[in-house]
């Protein structure tokens, strides 16, 4: 059985969703697939036991016959860290691990695992992504999110001074449609150049990421002045109302499908948000608008959110779910499939794996 290890240098980087399109494409073409997170930091509650906040969606879609809290073996609570730290013989969680890997493995060609967050995590319980990787024979796959021209060749860089020869390559997510022609001429022949193997380069598609008006809402805690408008509209982008209403609206015209934050005395800002693309406004501070604001935000179709925290703190929390691949809707999953499917060199991916394409 092979195993790849799919990781990443920062959240939000499009582990999850690489990890279904990749197990599916797998699938596809033959092979039996296994998916396991070895070290998880997100704890949900399954049927009464402690899983990833993601195996019942992994299983479901894979099509997986073990239950959810197996594709976990290491589900960091509160509790479990407190007692890590405390217990002196430090149970040794490689083993368990590897428990895990021989038992969703059983009669699989290739086991995917997820990493976690970054790769910084796992160190505090002897489960850092080098040492698992290295253990357990795994490839690894790193997913770099593009944030600047320079930073994605220092991401990818820095993967490989981390991993060294556990590196097999890596795959480049969220390419902006301006970045595309340097990704493509400058950046991928440079890093090939230096032996890391590029994979694929997906493009951005920002509905991917997006949030409905109503998680925003579950997000925030917040109260919603206007009636009849459409909750489940797509937030792409935020931006926030702290400037003159001049240079406010010759931003806001950059954006669409946008949700403005500001305080809920800019009334100024608020219109000027009215002016163009706009899904919802988050009113901060818990100052209620004029009703001028709510009568032209119902006959515009916007949404207006009231929450209590200021400013700062409303894109704090927006920002620690927003930019996330959300693939809960089987319209973006699939999205996300034929995006992947375009952009990626399966057959070289296949060769560096030992799979044969063709089975």
């Amino acid at each position: 059985m092979k195993s790849i290890y799919i990781t990443s240098l920062e959240r939000y980087s499009g582990k999850t969703a690489i990890c279904l399109a990749l197990g599916k494409r797998l699938k596809a073409d033959g092979f039996r697939v296994g998916y396991l997170k070895p070290l998880s930091l997100q704890p949900w509650m399954v049927a009464g036991k402690i899983a990833d906040e993601d195996a019942s969606f992994v299983k479901e879609i894979l099509e997986l016959d073990v239950n959810p809290w197996e594709l976990s073996p290491v589900v960091i609570t509160p509790e479990f860290l407190i007692k890590h730290l405390a217990d002196d013989s430090e149970e040794n969680l490689m083993d368990r691990v590897k428990n895990a890997v021989q038992t969703t493995g059983q009669n699989k060609d290739i086991l995917l695992l997820e990493g976690g967050a970054s790769l910084r995590e796992g160190y505090a319980v002897n489960l850092p992504t080098p040492e698992v990787a290295k253990e357990l024979s795994s490839h690894v796959l790193v997913t770099v999110k593009y944030r600047s021209d320079i930073r994605v060749l220092d991401d990818t860089l820095s993967a490989k001074t981390r991993l060294g020869n556990l590196l097999s390559g890596v795959v480049i997510n969220r390419v902006p449609r301006e970045a595309s022609d340097f990704i493509r001429n400058l950046a991928i022949p440079y890093l090939e150049r230096r032996g890391i193997p590029v994979f694929g380069a997906i493009p951005e598609e920002r509905s991917l990421a997006a949030l409905t008006v109503t998680e925003l809402i579950e997000v925030l805690d917040a109260e919603v002045l206007t009636r009849d408008c459409d909750l489940e509209a797509m937030v792409e982008t935020l931006t926030v109302g702290a400037m003159t209403a001049d240079v406010a609206l010759h931003r806001f015209r950059e954006y669409s499908n946008k949700a403005v934050i500001t305080g809920g005395d800019r009334t100024d800002i608020q219109l000027a948000a009215l002016e163009t693309s706009t899904t919802c406004l988050i009113l901060t501070g818990n100052l209620q608008p004029s009703q001028l604001i709510i009568k032209q935000a119902e006959d515009f179709g916007v949404s207006v959110l009231l929450v209590r925290e200021n400013t700062m703190e409303t894109v704090e929390a927006i920002e620690q779910v927003f930019g996330k691949t959300r693939l809960g809707q089987p319209d973006k999953l699939a999205e996300f499939e034929a995006l992947f499917s375009e952009s990626m060199d399966f057959e070289r991916l296949y060769q560096r794996l030992g799979l044969a394409q063709s089975k």
